[in-house]
């Protein structure tokens, strides 16, 4: 029997999975990368009396391999938040789907685990950009949440690139750094030099993302575009989830350059967290949830087409 652990490379699917593993310890293959890195489960050759777990992957952008998989004897545990599409009604497949705007996927997680790792928890819905939720859910914890917050953040930031080499971490890593611990403080206290890191390349990132060029803005919508680098590609994403926070009746997208296009992250505004994923969906190689979607190359050609959509949207 093998077992497969599935998972995004941001940090709700990271500390999803720190949570199982934490209450269920198990030996298993890793597969995961990139934020964008979502059609993971072609990578899981997995056959009859094998365990797969999938975490923070949208089951519409996997159906084709979930069938596959399942057809196989295997058996799934399937956790997420983002457009679902259809739900195979199938013996061998436990699902864990809400894809309602105020849900990140650690949360399922915590329903599951009935708040055994609460912290992490609360630290993966910082990251996911819902501070709200992680409020709500950390009442009672005496946690602290700005480090908590911070933590989330960093560990999201390290998700996003271009490619994996983008990432100051490959996710997998990251995973095992933060799987040893049963709490977030506890790695906080006993493994400053990774979170450190973290900090340095996010301030870094940060300070030249300001510099930002506009490409369109109005009351209800702002676009902008950052130059073709790694920098870029690693701060888009939780730039965007700030600009949200700060401008919360707003709707963000981040176009950072790459050949040929844009890769872009799209934030709806965080007073009606929906229409991000519709918006996405209209071009080929997006996806996401209604709160927070992106696209993973939009063409040059298309460029004046994702602006009327994106106004159109919002």
């Amino acid at each position: 029997m093998a077992n497969f652990d599935v998972f995004n490379g941001d940090a709700d699917g990271i500390i999803s999975l720190v949570q199982l593993r934490r209450a269920e310890p198990r030996k298993a293959k890793l597969i995961t990368g990139r934020k964008r890195d979502i059609k993971l489960l072609d990578r899981v050759d997995a056959g009859a009396g094998d365990y797969v777990t999938v975490l923070d992957i949208s089951m519409r952008s996997n159906a084709d391999h979930l069938h596959r998989i399942l057809e196989s004897g295997a058996s799934i545990f399937y956790a997420d938040h983002h457009n679902a599409g259809d739900i195979p009604d199938h013996p061998n497949l436990q699902a864990v789907i809400d894809t309602s705007p105020e849900m990140c996927t650690a949360m399922l997680v915590d329903d599951c685990l009935q708040g055994a790792y609460r912290a992490w928890a609360v630290t993966a819905a910082f990251g996911d950009n819902f501070p709200k939720l992680a409020r709500a859910k950390a009442e009672g914890y005496e946690l602290p949440l700005d480090a908590l917050a911070r933590l989330g953040m960093l560990v999201n930031y390290n998700g996003y690139g271009g490619s994996v080499e983008d990432l100051l971490y490959h996710p997998a890593d990251l995973y095992e750094e933060l799987s040893q611990f049963d709490t977030p403080m506890s790695f906080l206290n006993e493994s400053k030099a990774v979170f450190d890191a973290l900090e340095e390349g996010y301030e870094i990132d940060l300070l030249k993302a300001t510099h930002a060029d506009v490409l369109d803005k109005s009351e209800n919508g702002y676009v902008i575009t950052l130059p073709d680098s790694a920098g870029s590609r690693r701060i888009s994403g939780v730039y965007g989830n700030q600009l949200a926070q700060d401008n919360p009746e707003r709707a963000h997208a981040i176009l950072t350059a790459q050949e040929g296009g844009y890769l872009v992250s799209i934030r709806a505004p965080l007073k009606n967290r929906r229409g991000a994923d519709t918006l996405a969906l209209q071009f080929e190689t997006g996806g996401g949830r209604s709160a927070a979607a992106g696209i993973n190359h939009l063409p040059d050609a298309d460029l004046d087409r994702f602006v009327k959509a994106f106004r159109a949207a919002f």
